[in-house]
């Protein structure tokens, strides 16, 4: 069954065919995977909680602007700002301070495969909430996904010197995972209330840059901006591609197959993440590496065909 178009946010819609989703999984996937490159080059002077605020607000404002100009409505009561902060805080706050801090002690191929336990994360937890049913596809392609995406990085298991505090490294990767699942959760709540994707997104993530400047000014850092081209190109590239353009590509895929396929995202955005490093950054590629694409890809389908 499909969704009728809105005049309230006619870009919302639940895509009529698995072409459709295919089209959003690919969009999220594709900026997602260059996104790791750009992230590394807002490491360095600024603190990660400034990053992470300079970019949502940045994105909010873009979104916000184009939410006037098509006309769409910011107004909403109070009882959905408690949602939209929610969304924000989770998806757009403490989850990326965490996962940008997090690379600060691990390889970000190390966080990458952790990052995509976020599978079985959302398995579980739209089980929990929504009564969705697990079956033994999904479980065998997730399980077949990270797997893959696990053999894909192996040189980096078995020889990281991981900087600093492995077991922090390693906590703040859990813990960004699971509170993007948590995020997913209130995402499809709010969705099932018919909440239009594009203005609640452009709350969600201004939300996210007020708690990432609460975090910041709890740890005490020291305000900073860098106004080198790297850091600026790289600001402006996450917040209008991989803040705007990737996550309301990757909610309207929520919106078409729900929590537990869309966050297949998580297992192929590093594997696509390695083709590209392969031909910019003069990535090797091992045995180990050919096999876990093949896991990966053969995963995703599975995951994607039970979706369709």
């Amino acid at each position: 069954m499909t969704m009728q178009r809105t005049a309230a946010d006619p870009l919302a819609m639940r895509p009529a065919t698995s072409g459709g989703a295919a089209a959003l999984f690919a969009t999220s996937t594709i900026i997602w995977s260059s996104t790791w490159l750009a992230i590394t080059f807002q490491l360095g002077s600024v603190p990660p909680e400034a990053s992470v605020a300079y970019r949502f607000a940045l994105a909010a404002l873009v979104l916000g602007a184009w939410c006037l100009v098509t006309r769409r409505s910011l107004r909403y009561p109070p009882r959905v700002h408690v949602m939209l902060a929610a969304q924000g805080a989770l998806m757009f706050g403490v989850n990326y301070v965490w996962v940008y801090k997090a690379e600060q002690h691990l390889t970000s191929g190390l966080v990458a495969v952790l990052f995509s336990t976020l599978v079985f994360m959302s398995l579980v937890g739209t089980r929990i909430a929504f009564a969705t049913p697990i079956t033994a596809r999904a479980v065998l392609g997730a399980t077949l996904g990270v797997g893959g995406v696990a053999l894909l990085f192996a040189p980096q298991l078995t020889t990281s010197d991981a900087r600093g505090d492995v077991v922090l490294g390693v906590a703040l990767s859990l813990g960004a995972t699971f509170l993007c699942t948590l995020g997913n959760l209130v995402s499809m709540k709010m969705q099932r209330e018919q909440l239009p994707i594009l203005p609640t997104t452009a709350w969600g993530m201004a939300y996210g840059a007020i708690v990432a400047a609460l975090l910041a000014t709890v740890a005490g850092v020291q305000w900073a901006f860098d106004w080198s081209v790297r850091y600026v190109g790289s600001l402006v590239y996450l917040a209008c591609f991989g803040s705007v353009i990737a996550f309301g590509a990757y909610f309207m895929l929520l919106k078409r197959v729900g929590a537990g396929p869309s966050s297949y995202v998580a297992v192929a955005t590093p594997v696509l993440a390695m083709v590209l490093s392969s031909a910019l950054e003069g990535y090797r590629w091992t045995a180990a590496g050919v096999i876990g694409i093949a896991l990966a890809v053969v995963g995703n389908v599975l995951v994607l065909r039970r979706a369709a």
